[in-house]
């Protein structure tokens, strides 16, 4: 610090104002203090600003989810990437950890929050009546819910308006001349598969709407393709499929090419978030698209708010839109 004070001419006092990003002097007078500070290789000890109070130097994200499936779906590394494009802003840190179940995950976000490992946390893949809201509501944690509201208790929330995204993509494959729609959705448990579910029931109640039927599957390819074998092999099977991820819908499109049956000639189908691999097959697939970099990056600046002003309002991230691709057509006969 006496090296530092000596280069910037100022006192030690500024030099650990500056260097704690605490109030007290100037942005000029910071940067001063900070060129030379860097010039001398100094780098924030997050280990002695947790026993000082501070604790915004690392956020925290628990996904209880198998390891694989980080590698199989792109939803989160595309959200993670979001995430880090804020916490570079910031000079924070991401810490992240893969447990089994939403009960182990509320454990773990307590134990960072009393330990000050973590300034702050993201909750993800909310469930209904969600544990891990109760246990965390009295710990004092800050935390942002990527959620739909209802879900998330006392937390502010940042969500995506899922059930008018269902809508869009029934009706539109309404408007093509379908009337067997199908829907391979997530984990029943799952918040937004519930959104999803209640939204497809809705929209299938309107009239013109033959049949209807929701199955549920795992997000992997092989939870879809077994989904998707079970819809195909009905006596009137669907004459298109509405799938909750992308890597399920891939698996549908090998499904059906295995089982005989052209697409979009025989069967149309839609994938939700928008990938390179919807882009990748052929044909290429329909999906509802959303910008998830920017809903990961909306999500921990909602957080950073919370920690700025001990409040942030729940906000809605960019709706979903369809994108329409060579995956759907009118169906065959017209039906």
């Amino acid at each position: 610090m006496r090296d530092v004070a000596d280069r910037a001419g100022v006192s030690t006092a500024a030099v650990s104002l500056a260097l704690n990003d605490r109030p007290g002097v100037s942005a000029a007078t910071r940067e001063r203090i900070l060129t030379p500070a860097r010039d001398l290789g100094w780098t924030p000890n997050t280990a002695a600003r947790s026993l000082s109070g501070r604790q915004t130097d690392t956020i925290g994200l628990v996904l209880a989810r198998p390891a694989p499936m980080l590698g199989w779906e792109p939803f989160f590394m595309d959200f993670i990437a979001g995430v880090e494009s804020v916490l570079v802003e910031h000079r924070c840190s991401l810490l992240l950890r893969l447990v089994g179940s939403v009960e182990e995950e509320a454990e773990v976000q307590r134990a960072w929050w009393q330990g000050r490992r973590v300034g702050g946390s993201l909750l993800v893949d909310l469930r209904g009546d969600d544990p891990r809201i109760a246990a965390l509501a009295g710990s004092g944690l800050p935390a942002v819910a990527v959620g739909h509201p209802s879900l998330a208790g006392p937390f502010p929330a940042v969500w995506t308006d899922d059930a008018a995204a269902v809508h869009e993509a029934v009706r539109y494959l309404a408007a093509l001349g379908h009337r067997r729609i199908a829907r391979v959705g997530g984990p029943a448990g799952l918040g937004h598969s519930a959104v999803r579910a209640r939204a497809f029931e809705e929209i299938a109640a309107e009239p013109a709407r033959e049949e209807a039927v929701q199955v549920t599957a795992d997000y992997s390819g092989g939870g879809g393709s077994r989904a998707t074998r079970s819809l195909l092999a009905s006596a009137r099977r669907p004459t298109a499929i509405v799938y909750d991820n992308d890597v399920m819908a891939v698996a549908g499109l090998s499904v059906a090419a295995e089982m005989g049956l052209r697409v979009p000639q025989d069967l149309s189908l839609v994938a939700w978030d928008d990938s390179q691999l919807c882009q990748l097959v052929r044909p290429q697939l329909s999906a509802v698209s959303r910008d998830v970099f920017a809903y990961g990056a909306q999500a921990v600046r909602s957080l950073f708010d919370l920690l700025a002003n001990g409040e942030a309002p729940s906000r809605p991230a960019p709706d979903p839109v369809l994108v329409p691709r060579a995956s759907t057509a009118p169906p065959r006969g017209g039906r």
